[in-house]
């Protein structure tokens, strides 16, 4: 039987049977391609989109809150949509939530403890900032409300995804007028940047969309071939699910972190995080609750919610006390800490995402 591409992409189980016929060598052979394939294709995004920031004019913060953020968060998008139709809407709230936590908190944190210096821009995480906790926090206040109103178990109904998708699109136009109007201060803060030669419109255009596709291929396929190989140490699923899943749909935005402190741009990371936390929740969780209504498990009340908010809420917070526009190490150890802990009471408690 002959399967399309899409069926590819979006059903977990078809990858997950294609790889488990795999040998182990050649399951990590696969890994070690894939792994070349994000790096290479996280290296020619970035150069892209400094090329295209120096084209255009769009100050790189806003082109990593809007382009690339929806690039790597796109996917999800999919794979919950179809995860949807095919009969496992729970799989949508987990990839969104989940994401979050893993972009924030590990990603996030990771840069701040890893570059030189993270800038805190205040133009623009003064209000994608607030945002992205805001969205966050409006999907937990529906989902407390639908817990204690509604007569039967708590359902985010197509009329909430449909709301959500709304919301998603005023954010977009909102955000194309912040960067209008913010040009000139946004223009000042990168005027340190080499001026020398770039690549043209359509190169740097290549580059970013060539580079999406190489992060979000590799990425699809590293994940279940790395899950294959520790079932086959006998890792148990719970660990799996708690590490390998979560982690797995925030790859393309780890990659993108990695390259972009690399290249000695984190403030397209602070962008591409900002971006894809409010993305995963009005865009990946909106769409999937559009195509089908998703039953929220109890669990999140208790567990994934609240490490969500926690967070994210310390993530708004850094943005206000950072007065010299700087992120601090420490800072990037506490989310990391508040990841690690949440991935280890994940494990200790038995509490998985959907999947």
């Amino acid at each position: 039987m002959k399967h399309t591409i899409w069926e590819w992409i979006g059903d977990e189980a078809l990858l997950a049977q294609a790889v488990s016929n795999l040998s182990t060598l050649v399951l990590l052979g696969v890994i070690v391609v894939c792994i070349l394939l994000l790096s290479k294709g996280a290296d020619w995004m970035i150069d892209g989109v400094v090329d295209l920031a120096k084209r255009t004019g769009i100050p790189k913060i806003v082109i990593g809150a809007t382009l690339i953020s929806l690039g790597t968060t796109a996917p999800e998008a999919f794979v919950s949509v179809m995860a949807a139709f095919m009969g496992n809407p729970g799989l949508a709230l987990g990839n969104g939530v989940g994401s979050i936590i893993a972009d924030t908190g590990l990603i996030f944190g990771l840069t701040c403890i890893l570059a030189a210096s993270v800038p805190a821009n205040k133009f623009i995480l003064n209000r994608t900032g607030w945002v992205q906790v805001g969205s966050a926090t409006l999907l937990v206040a529906i989902a407390l409300g639908l817990l204690f109103f509604s007569s039967g178990p708590p359902v985010l109904g197509r009329s909430f995804g449909i709301f959500f998708l709304i919301l998603l699109a005023i954010y977009m136009y909102a955000t194309y007028l912040w960067s209008k109007s913010g040009k000139m201060q946004l223009e000042e803060e990168e005027n340190n940047d080499d001026n020398g030669e770039f690549a043209g419109l359509f190169q740097c255009w290549l580059m970013v969309i060539g580079g999406l596709a190489l992060v979000i291929t590799g990425a699809r396929i590293l994940v279940p071939c790395a899950s294959e190989i520790a079932m086959r140490f006998h890792v148990p699923d719970d660990v799996i699910a708690a590490t390998m899943v979560a982690f797995g749909t925030s790859l393309p935005e780890l990659m993108t972190a990695i390259s972009a402190i690399k290249k000695g741009h984190p403030e397209i990371t602070v962008g591409n995080i900002v971006g894809a936390d409010v993305l995963n929740c009005l865009f990946v969780i909106g769409a999937a609750a559009t195509a089908k209504p998703l039953a929220i498990p109890e669990n999140f009340f208790f567990f994934h919610f609240p490490a969500m908010l926690i967070i994210l809420w310390s993530f708004r917070v850094f943005i206000s006390m950072n007065k010299d526009g700087v992120f601090k190490k420490w800072q990037g150890i506490y989310l990391v800490g508040v990841y690690l802990s949440y991935v280890a009471l994940q494990y200790v408690l038995n509490v998985e995402l959907p999947a």
